[in-house]
């Protein structure tokens, strides 16, 4: 038998990258499975990677292989938010002096003048705050910035606002999904939803089912609104994404299955979902949970 454990993924902003750069972040429309692994290994406290005691233990050897599932009760709408990064004036650290000796000597005048015992307030005109690209130099073996002046950079990161997502997470043995549930009103680590600027609001799990997804997407109420925005006429049939464990016909490939979380960068393989509006069990009850 298998078992779902539902999941509410709301918050007044959300972002589920799929292909960003540092300069342009996007969000997918709905919650990747990668993300939602990681807040859960998050949540249980699991590394990066395998411990040097134990290198063939593979921290998401539990959670990879859950059956995931989305359904979009309230989609949210895209926002784009306008950054710029770098440019200015900032004032210099005592590591600035020691990892660039053009900038210690643009300083000196006012370092020498600096009397107490504590560093003070120190500033180079139209050099930016913290060195970049440091390397030694080739005459004198001095460490040096190859990047002493900025400009500012223009970035643009994309968030979904106003949105709640109900994920489903299938798995056969009750007990995982139970160890999950708690650790996500438990968590060990801070959980976020796609970004560290993204916070999750109110209640995560929702209960456990035995069941399929698809049967639990549609036995189960939309969730409440997280805006004031009155529900539309097509929020009665939402859409909702299921895993297939195999490739079959109409079920099309995702590139978000989850290998490794990696510090030095995440690794991701293939799988299996469909796509299709869920029509709602009429006498499914509305929720009692905290928003």
């Amino acid at each position: 038998m298998s078992h779902v454990l539902l999941i509410r993924l709301a918050a007044p902003l959300q972002s589920w990258g799929v292909a960003s750069r540092f300069w342009q972040r996007d969000t997918h429309s709905r919650p990747t499975k990668s993300g939602v692994i990681g807040m859960c290994a998050a949540a249980l406290g699991l590394p990066r990677e395998p411990s040097p005691e134990a290198p063939e233990k593979d921290p998401l050897a539990e959670l990879a292989p859950l059956l995931f599932g989305v359904r979009a009760d309230h989609p949210g709408k895209p926002v784009r938010d306008y950054h710029t990064v770098g440019a200015g004036r900032y004032p210099l650290r005592p590591r600035d002096l020691v990892t660039d000796h053009r900038r210690a000597a643009a300083a000196a005048a006012s370092v020498d003048a600096e009397t107490g015992d504590t560093f003070g307030r120190h500033e180079v005109e139209d050099w930016y705050g913290a060195p970049k690209r440091i390397g030694a130099d080739p005459l004198s073996g001095a460490l040096v910035s190859a990047e002493v002046r900025r400009n500012a950079m223009i970035t643009e990161r994309w968030y979904l606002a106003d949105a709640a997502f109900l994920v489903g997470l299938q798995h056969p043995e009750r007990e995982v999904l139970e160890r999950i549930a708690h650790a996500l009103e438990h968590p060990k680590r801070l959980l976020w939803l796609g970004r560290k600027s993204c916070p999750p609001s109110g209640q995560l799990a929702l209960g456990i089912m035995a069941c399929t997804l698809a049967e639990a997407f549609a036995s189960v109420a939309l969730l409440p609104s997280p805006s004031d925005a009155p529900p539309s006429a097509r929020d009665s049939r939402p859409w909702a994404w299921v895993e297939s464990e195999r490739p079959l016909p109409g079920v099309g490939p995702v590139m978000d299955q989850p290998v490794s979380f990696h510090a030095m960068g995440p690794k991701h393989a293939a799988r299996w979902e469909t796509g299709d509006r869920i029509t709602i069990d009429p006498r499914a009850r509305d929720w009692d949970i905290i928003l």
